[in-house]
């Protein structure tokens, strides 16, 4: 019995970790920050709604200062994150647990900014950093979205294949295109070769991200070539030349979705990023401002 009594609370532990490892960061700790979060943005609500500032709400209030220094102090510390990421570690701290901080932590920054500045806009740094910290909130949310749907669509697209492996496959049809294509008729042969040469990743950002690659010369040469076949010149060495384009533009098609899905993964970053930065700026601009002219 004691033998027992020992062996089921570390198994129980086990299962607790197994459990935490798959848990995804939103959900960490049965949503333990989106509660912290909520709660955080109730007080600052309540304490909006019932405490009598006067002569009327603001920045410029104790309360205003107040939801102004907390705001501050969260956009400084979310800003943290990619350092965090480098200094990965276990437990209440985790990677995971900063993360989910992040995330909902992030979100109440849209109740504490807005009633810190009291819904006064206009044209002034004050202004300008709000419409950066909204900047930076929408794309976090555009990234938690892409990033909750896109890995299982980039595995699915893999099938259980790396990037290096579509790329090896390709370039195995490629030699065995180069040696169908030696009996073909000179301009034939030239389609062919066009396809060989054309880099596979030359394609712009805009390409990669809408999947429309125009300037296909795989494309193109299954065309010219599949309309050289249709004409009846029985010619088995233009149908298998044929057949041998149509699996690698096959190929083709796995790896730009893949680098699309990539591309779909990162892009965001390339917005959230550089707001953040400007926000900092922005932020210090305000701070300095406020208490020149208090």
């Amino acid at each position: 019995m004691a033998s027992t009594a020992k062996t089921n609370p570390g198994s129980g532990g086990v299962r607790r970790q197994v459990s935490s490892d798959h848990e995804g960061f939103l959900r960490y700790r049965n949503f333990r920050w989106l509660k912290l979060a909520a709660m955080l943005s109730l007080i600052a609500i309540l304490s909006y709604a019932l405490i009598d500032v006067t002569p009327h709400p603001g920045g410029g209030t104790w309360l205003g200062y107040t939801l102004g220094a907390i705001g501050a102090g969260l956009i400084v510390w979310l800003s943290l994150l990619g350092v965090r990421k480098r200094a990965m570690s276990a437990g209440t701290w985790s990677l995971k647990a900063w993360t989910s901080a992040h995330v909902y932590l992030g979100l109440s920054l849209i109740v504490i900014g807005t009633l810190h500045c009291a819904f006064q806009f206009g044209w002034n740094v004050h202004t300008l950093a709000y419409v950066l910290m909204m900047i930076v909130i929408v794309s976090g949310i555009w990234g938690i979205s892409v990033y909750a749907s896109l890995p299982a669509a980039l595995s699915s697209n893999r099938d259980e294949m790396t990037q290096e492996q579509m790329i090896e496959g390709i370039a195995a049809i490629d030699r065995q295109l180069n040696d169908a294509a030696q009996p073909l008729a000179r301009d034939q042969a030239d389609l062919v070769i066009a396809a060989l040469e054309q880099d596979t990743f030359a394609a712009g950002l805009w390409s990669r991200l809408t999947g429309n690659y125009r300037g296909c010369a795989t494309e193109q040469a299954i065309q010219r070539i599949a309309l050289a076949d249709a004409q009846g010149s029985g010619d088995s060495a233009i149908s298998r030349v044929e057949k041998l384009l149509i699996r690698r533009k096959a190929q083709l098609d796995r790896l730009r979705r893949q680098m699309r899905l990539r591309a779909l993964l990162e892009v965001w970053l390339y917005l959230h990023i550089p707001a953040t930065i400007a926000l900092l700026a922005a932020l210090t601009a305000h701070v300095i401002s406020v208490f020149y002219y208090w």
